[in-house]
């Protein structure tokens, strides 16, 4: 299980129309996330990216926190 509070990586989903704007969420190097341990607005914020990926966000990409 994934330790999200110490994670190196975020899986990102930027908008296709607003520079600066999109989602990020803790992940693994691979870019799962761990559901289980995410807030309910979190988790809707999340399966909400995937959702709109095409529409009106990126294919997500991972990210290595500075």
């Amino acid at each position: 299980m994934m330790d999200s509070a110490n994670s190196q990586f975020q899986l990102c989903f930027r908008s296709l129309f607003d520079s600066g704007r999109g989602f990020a969420f803790p992940c693994d190097p691979k870019g799962q996330v761990d559901l289980d341990n995410m807030s309910e607005k979190a988790r809707n914020n999340y399966f909400y990216a995937r959702a709109m990926i095409g529409r009106e966000l990126t294919y997500p990409a991972v990210e290595v926190l500075h």
